[in-house]
């Protein structure tokens, strides 16, 4: 437990922070996980509908993403490294 007035605050945002950074990176991998069960399966009934759906799903995951990294809550090159492992998936489809 926190001595002084100021350890005690240090340790409350430490706690915000946190769990702050604990729901970015969980709703990362939530949208990254949504992402590729849309391409999987687009690569298994390629169809307009959906690759619109595809393209929509990869919006929102770079859009978090990016936002992560806005924040501190993700690395600039772990960003980086996720959004390219998403579009190497989809380009794998295309093939």
């Amino acid at each position: 437990m926190a001595n002084n007035k100021s350890a005690l605050k240090r340790a409350e945002i430490a706690e915000r922070n946190r769990l702050r950074n604990k729901s970015y990176k969980s709703a990362v991998k939530t949208l990254m996980k949504k992402y590729l069960t849309a391409v999987d399966s687009y690569a298994a009934n390629p169809s307009p509908e959906l690759q619109q759906d595809v393209q929509a799903k990869m919006s929102e995951a770079y859009s978090k993403i990016d936002k992560a990294v806005k924040r501190g809550v993700l690395h600039p090159n772990t960003g980086a490294r996720k959004k390219s492992r998403l579009a190497k998936r989809l380009a794998a489809t295309s093939v």
